[in-house]
């Protein structure tokens, strides 16, 4: 008998009911009670932890293609949410098989039991090459996932509850992702053997506005030589050109870029106006281009992964990149002296801009996520080079 069998066999512990109604039994993991959320899949292979601890993930009920989640265990470093204890807004996961026991030399507690400690809830035994079939065909749809280890569920509320859910356009994440107070930066990347460094100093002081940001593109700023100092979503324009930066980085975060544009777009506008060099990644990249007078649309079933390729115009190379939006920006919109730089080789969305009159790009991917593994490291540089020919041209 297969696991799938004696699962099948085995009175459901937990269940992903979609917003049409559908019900998909399984078994419960991590958390007990019951989140709804939007239901995506990821196609990367590793780092769930990251994956899971990505605040660009709030809302959502992540959906793993990967049949084998879990098996490296989890630890304390490779955590994503700027503040570690922080619940990252992530509703569930859905994995196909049951976790195993971590065999990795990192481990410090099984995924499971993580989890639970995080408040996420999770289900197994689900077919989820059928649900990413699904989700291809359909689009994302909502739903809700529930955990009850006595296997009782209310399931007119539970179907209730997947179809109110309004979704997430119109809805601003960012604010909850993001850090509430001012903070210095200078944690460095992860070392072989040495673990993660500590930067003295840095030649250019950047202002990273946090909409969600993840700790790796921080520490890829302060391996770039940035001084960094970390700023909340809604700050203002006083707040950040009180600091003097050299350059103004727009982090990544969940959400829908207009909701969150509604206090942030004018912003990023005057900083832009000022000639401040200015770098953008994901909900950053698509805030930018809604300051610039483009727009941004939901997608069918948006971009979560490790092996998007991308095209870079700029130096006519492909990249693999690491995705996670359901937005984009609609290149057609954007002005004349905005040009696209990147795009993606999928579906020919828009995954890269770039000003031509002032020192102001972004991309939609991630950067700091290596999956290439280094392909698009070189963004941090560009935003650097920018900083130091602005000054030598001030």
């Amino acid at each position: 008998m297969t696991t799938a069998d004696a699962w099948s066999e085995t009175p459901a512990t937990a269940l992903l009911v979609l917003s049409d109604g559908s019900v998909i039994e399984g078994q419960g993991l991590g958390a007990t009670g019951q989140a709804v959320g939007e239901i995506c899949f990821n196609t990367a292979m590793t780092g769930y932890q990251e994956i899971l601890t990505d605040p660009s993930y709030s809302g959502q009920i992540i959906t793993f293609t990967f049949p084998h989640i879990g098996n490296v265990g989890t630890n304390d470093e490779d955590i994503e949410t700027v503040n570690m204890a922080a619940d990252s807004g992530i509703r569930g996961v859905v994995l196909a098989a049951g976790i195993t026991d971590p065999a990795n030399y990192r481990a410090a507690k099984d995924l499971d039991a993580w989890l639970k400690s995080r408040n996420i809830i999770g289900i197994c035994g689900v077919d989820t090459r059928a649900l990413t079939a699904l989700i291809r065909e359909k689009g994302v749809p909502n739903g809700v996932i529930a955990h009850s280890p006595d296997g009782r569920f209310d399931l007119e509320s539970l179907k209730t509850a997947a179809a109110n859910w309004p979704g997430l356009v119109g809805m601003d994440l960012a604010k909850d992702a993001s850090t509430t107070q001012s903070h210095a930066w200078t944690q460095t990347t992860w070392k072989w053997d040495k673990g993660y460094g500590d930067a003295e100093g840095g030649r250019f002081k950047v202002v990273a506005i946090d909409f969600g940001i993840k700790r790796n593109i921080l520490r890829l700023l302060a391996d770039a030589g940035c001084e960094v100092t970390v700023l909340p979503a809604t700050s203002s324009a006083e707040d950040i050109l009180a600091h003097a930066p050299d350059g103004v980085f727009l982090s990544n975060g969940p959400g829908d870029p207009e909701a969150t544009g509604s206090y942030a777009v004018d912003v990023i506008r005057e900083v832009v106006g000022k000639g401040i060099p200015t770098f953008g990644i994901c909900l950053g990249h698509q805030m930018l281009a809604l300051a610039l007078g483009g727009k941004t649309v939901k997608m069918h079933q948006g971009h979560h992964g490790a092996n998007h390729p991308v095209f870079d115009h700029t130096t006519g190379k492909v990249e693999i990149t690491s995705m996670n939006h359901g937005f984009a920006v609609d290149a057609d919109s954007l002005p004349d002296n905005v040009d696209q730089t990147h795009v993606s080789l999928f579906d020919g969305s828009n995954c890269g801009l770039a000003m031509t009159d002032k020192p102001v790009f972004s991309v939609q991917y991630h950067p700091e996520a290596s999956p290439g593994p280094r392909d698009s490291h070189y963004l941090f540089k560009r935003f650097t080079d920018l900083m130091q020919r602005s000054a030598a041209e001030a």
